[in-house]
Formats: structure tokens, C-alpha cells, sequence
């Protein structure tokens, strides 16, 4: 863990070396706050590389947008010759396929249960077996309140919102009442004008297949498939605020937040994929034909609760983002993606390029030490006997904490060594004492004591190094717990979510405790009065405590074993022969303060 005190900063005496601690100390929350709040403005303000042709579903746009898809009419191939929704013109006389009432068909597997409705062929449940929603039922992919707002999933979309409403209002024809996949389910519509085919092919995987066309007169209509609705653990507040529109495009991959997406953006570019997700799961569309399938990205608001404990309490204005997608040329080949971000599942949802998914678990800035602390994690809770992600929290950070061991000694050898030279140092100072701040003669005094901590063989900044070792490792816990499903729901001892604060703050109070107590136990500084001591022993610890109170459970456990691993430590070096050193010389210069006289130190 970092260490909060920094010994090696002596270069201007106690009230120097109390202002480097409480920078570092300082510098380390800010950074941390700092980096989360600007990678919030980062995923706000990101946006596809395209932009958007209209603003609202309803709307259509007046002039067309280089390289955008005009809305307003549904796309047909002889502009001229074409017929309304409203005013179809006469076609050969087929026979209707039409469904007498309204019925649900059931697809399954091991992973996930669909239930479909053939009004607009559409799902209206998409449950995932393996996962819970917070109140311990199974997990429903839909989002029911928004769905019935905006949209259900593999709902057709089309620039006609008249036209948008009878395709997802028809009665469709099912090939089969059930479905064990793998398999196939078709669904077909032929009657007015209309014939409408969506065919959903279904493996072992969250993966599905959707072929599907929209024939209007005999004519083929854009027509996109849609999830509209967010998704189904979005139910407060904060969870909605978590969702985002992803993508890939010449690979390199995109966000965008919620507060930057516009309702009804048209994108036309070759993407290799592109959809919504939020912390924990995503509905990602991946086209066999990137180079002529429309995206369309839907961002509209609904209520929600502030509070995820009080459902019923203050609702708020909030945002519900969706996407779409089809091939312009009216018949769609695409897979869809519908489940949680999971690596190793996403490892092996390939888009055409060749890319995956797994980018879409965003460790942010530092992928390169939250992947690898991630699997490291998830190698230690597979290791029989273990099974919990507490325990290996707890494992992992004993471990590092372990290989961390040399630069502690290096820290406290370097802090002895400055304890020995401390008389040589203020000696020095005594000489340029009566000089002004401004007197260029003062660059002496630090010239003799850098050279004479060069002379002994002291790494300045030596204190500094365990905590700037281990900053990128808290940021990478973080991110680790903040995006990781493994890890969502996941309980250990009384706390019943890794990824959610602690309920109990009992983690927060033994973090305090512990910092207080190895602030207390370990010897000031040289030049470290021990008022200072003191003044550190109470704030470092509320700093840290009380930061911890609202971040993951799983943070602060990470966080408070590291603590308690360095009161242990500090014990037993407070009894080594170093240890007993270094409290022998701070108290003689606790007593040549008092007296006024010099104390040599013995070597």
C-alpha cells in the first residue's frame, strides 16, 4: 500500500519535509479524482465519427448531410415509381399470411430464455440464466418500463413513423410455438401491400442471426433492427447514466455517453461493429455487410429513481439511449450480440474484420495493468479451495504487498541513513540562516546538501517510489471493479456487493484505524517535529477513510488489507535493529530541540 510517509524530502528541513508528505498525500486523491472526472468529460464529449442527420425519430431532415442517409421516407429503389405507406399502390395478388391472434413463442437454451410475441415480432422478455437483478430474480435483458415507451427489442425501425408502427403492430405467422436452440425461428407477414420476413437463427452461444426483409407494393424498405429501449439492470438514476453507445470503426474503438448522443442520428460508415451497453452488460449489432449498413442511435428520457434504495422516492428526468442497424438496400444479414461483458465471451464474438468485443470492457487508460491484475484475480479465485473474490482481493494484495517489501526497506534504509547525516544537514542550514530567500548565495546551501546526501549514498526521492509504484495500481483496481461482471453481486464476509460501497463503512473505519496506527508507530522523520507526527497520524487517515466510503467494497478491501499489512510490517521493524536506530535518533533530536543542543549521531 502507499506508504504516506516520505522521509528521503529533506532538502528544507521539518516544515519541508511535512509540506512533501501532505503534497504527495494530496497530489494522490486529486489525481485520483481528477483522472475519474475527466474520463467522464472524455466519454461525454466522444462522439462517432459521423454526424447525425436528425434530431428526433419523427423528424424528417430537410437537406441531406454528406455521406448520411436522408430520413423521412423509407428507402426504395425507383424513387419516382415509389408508393406510400399511406397510399400503396396495387400488387399481385399473393396469398395472405396473417395470424389470427396474438401468441408467444419461446426460444431457449442453456444461457438465455427469449420470449417473442409475433405482434411486430418482438421480444418482450430476454432472461439470462445465470445472472440475478437486484432483487435476486432473474436477470431480464429488456428493460420493461422503457420497452413499453420506446420500444422492445428486434423491433423494426424505419424513417416513417407511420410505417415503423404497422410493421411493429402486424400479426406475424411463427414457424414454430417453441424453440430449443440451436435453431431457427421465422416469422412472416404478407397481406396490404406488406411482406415482411425476420428470420433469427439461435446456437449455444449469446449470439444470434438475423436475416430480414421489408417489401412494401413489391419494393424493398430500409428498415433497421432495433433495440430502442436501454437495457434491463438500467432501473435507477445512476445505472441509466452508465450506459453508452459503442462502436468500432477502422479499428479503433468509440464511445459515447448518454448526455452526447442524439436521438435519431443517422451513421453510414463502415463500422464493425456498433451498439449500447453499460457497466455490465450490451446488445451489440455486428453486419455481415459494414460497407452498406445504417446505424442509428436513439436517445430519449423517461423518469427514474434518484435512489436505488427507494425506488419509490425522487424520480428524475433521465436518458434512455438505444441503437439500430440494417443494410440500406432494404434485405439485412447481421448478428446481434445480447449479454454480458464478460472477457472470455466477448473474447470470442468476432465482427467481420476479424476484431472482437473484448474492447468494449473498457479498463480505460491503464488496459495494461487492469487486464493483467484482472486475470491474475481471476486465476486466484479458480484456484480450488478458493472460489471467492474477496479472498482473492485479499490474496492478491497480501502478495503484492509481499513483493513490495524491498522498496519499504530501501525507504526506511534511506530514512535512516538521512537520520544519521540530519546534525551535518542542520549545520549546514545554520550557516545561510541569517541569509534572504533571495540571496543567490542560498543555491550553496542546497549544493552542499545534495552533495553531501550523494556523498552518503541517499536516493532523494526513494520514499516517493513505493507510492508511485502503487497508484497505478489502485486506479487499475478501479477500473477493475467498476467494469468486471465476474465481480457484480459477488459477496464476501458482510459485504454483499464487491462493486458497491460498503453498507456498513466497516472497511472505511478499519482503514482509518490502521493508517492511524502506522502513523503513529512509525519514527518522524528527520527534521519532522512531532506536532507535525501528530497532525499526520489524524489527517492522512481521514483523507483516505472517509474517500473510501463511496467507492466499490471491493476497493476498500483491496485498500484496507494493504493497511493492515503495513501496521504488521511497521510492527516488526519498529523491533528489527534498524528499526530501534531509527527511534534512538529521533529521540535525540527530539531532545536537541528541547535543549537547543547538537546531538551527533552514531554510526
Amino acid at each position: 500500500m502507499p506508504e504516506i510517509q516520505n522521509p528521503n524530502q529533506q532538502g528544507s528541513g521539518g516544515s519541508g519535509d511535512f509540506r512533501s508528505v501532505m503534497t504527495i498525500t494530496v497530489v494522490f486523491v486529486a489525481i485520483f479524482l481528477l483522472v475519474q472526472q475527466f474520463m467522464s468529460k472524455k466519454d461525454e464529449h466522444a462522439t462517432p465519427a459521423s454526424q447525425p442527420a436528425q434530431t428526433a425519430q419523427s423528424q424528417p431532415v430537410a437537406q441531406q448531410q454528406p455521406g448520411q442517409q436522408t430520413a423521412g421516407t423509407p428507402y426504395l429503389p425507383t424513387a419516382a415509381a415509389a408508393p406510400t405507406a399511406s397510399t400503396p399502390a396495387a400488387a399481385p395478388a399473393l396469398p395472405a399470411i396473417v395470424a389470427a391472434s396474438e401468441s408467444q413463442v419461446v426460444v431457449e437454451n442453456e444461457l438465455y430464455r427469449i420470449t417473442f410475441s409475433n405482434r411486430g415480432a418482438e421480444v418482450k422478455q430476454w432472461i439470462l440464466k445465470k445472472y440475478k437483478d437486484s432483487n435476486g430474480k432473474p436477470f431480464d435483458l429488456v428493460n420493461q418500463a422503457a420497452a413499453q415507451k420506446f420500444g422492445y427489442p428486434l423491433s423494426l425501425f424505419t424513417y416513417d413513423a407511420n410505417l415503423r408502427s404497422q410493421l411493429n403492430n402486424l400479426l406475424y405467422v411463427p414457424s414454430a410455438a417453441t424453440l430449443t436452440a440451436p435453431g431457427t425461428l421465422t416469422f412472416r407477414y404478407r397481406e396490404g401491400g406488406f411482406d415482411v420476413t425476420k428470420s433469427f437463427r439461435f446456437d449455444s452461444t449469446y449470439l444470434l442471426h438475423a436475416d430480414y426483409e421489408v417489401r412494401l407494393n413489391g419494393l424493398p424498405v430500409t428498415s433497421l433492427l432495433a433495440w430502442p429501449g436501454g437495457l434491463g439492470d438500467q432501473v435507477v438514476q445512476a445505472n441509466f447514466a452508465a450506459g453508452q453507445f459503442v462502436s468500432l470503426l477502422g479499428g479503433k474503438n468509440d464511445t459515447t455517453r448518454a448526455k452526447s448522443l442524439i436521438n435519431g442520428a443517422t451513421f453510414n460508415q463502415s463500422y464493425d461493429y456498433a451498439g449500447v451497453g453499460d457497466l455490465y452488460f450490451e446488445a451489440i449489432f455486428l453486419p455481415d455487410s459494414p460497407d452498406n449498413t445504417l446505424f442509428v442511435t436513439f436517445n430519449n428520457s423517461m423518469d427514474a429513481p434518484r435512489d436505488p434504495h427507494n425506488l419509490s422516492g425522487q424520480h428524475d428526468p433521465t436518458n434512455v439511449i438505444g441503437a439500430a442497424a440494417g443494410d440500406q438496400r432494404g434485405t439485412s444479414h447481421l448478428r446481434l450480440f445480447a449479454g454480458p461483458k464478460q472477457l472470455d465471451v466477448l473474447a470470442n464474438v468476432h465482427a467481420l474484420g476479424g476484431a472482437t468485443l473484448e474492447p468494449t470492457v473498457q479498463f480505460g487508460w491503464l488496459t495494461i495493468i487492469a487486464k493483467p491484475l484482472f486475470l491474475g484475480l481471476r486465476w486466484v479465485y479458480n484456484i480450488p479451495g478458493i472460489g471467492s473474490w474477496g479472498l482473492a482481493i485479499i490474496i492478491v494484495t497480501t502478495i503484492f504487498n509481499l513483493a513490495m517489501l524491498p522498496t519499504r526497506l530501501m525507504m526506511m534504509k534511506s530514512s535512516l541513513k538521512m537520520s544519521r547525516i540530519q546534525p551535518q544537514m542542520d549545520a549546514i542550514k545554520a550557516r545561510y540562516k541569517n541569509m534572504k530567500v533571495t540571496d543567490p548565495r542560498r543555491q550553496n546551501m542546497n549544493q552542499e546538501i545534495f552533495a553531501l546526501q550523494k556523498k552518503e549514498g541517499i536516493n532523494m526521492f526513494g520514499g516517493c517510489l513505493p507510492m508511485l509504484v502503487q497508484m497505478p495500481l489502485f486506479f487499475a483496481f478501479y477500473r477493475v471493479l467498476a467494469n468486471v461482471i465476474e465481480l457484480r453481486q459477488s459477496h464476501w464476509g458482510w459485504l454483499p456487493d464487491l462493486a458497491v460501497p460498503d453498507p456498513y463503512y466497516i472497511l472505511p473505519i478499519i482503514i482509518i484505524v490502521c493508517m492511524f496506527l502506522v502513523q503513529f508507530l512509525t519514527p518522524p522523520s528527520p527534521g519532522m517535529d512531532p506536532a507535525q507526527q501528530r497532525m499526520m497520524a489524524f489527517m492522512m487517515p481521514a483523507i483516505f477513510g472517509f474517500s473510501m466510503i463511496n467507492f466499490a467494497s471491493g476497493l476498500a478491501l483491496y485498500w484496507g488489507t494493504g493497511q493492515v499489512i503495513n501496521l504488521v510490517m511497521q510492527v516488526f521493524i519498529n523491533r528489527s535493529k534498524m528499526g530501534r536506530e531509527m527511534r534512538r535518533l529521533a529521540a535525540s533530536r527530539s531532545r536537541q530541540k528541547a535543549t537547543g543542543k547538537i546531538i551527533n549521531a552514531r554510526r
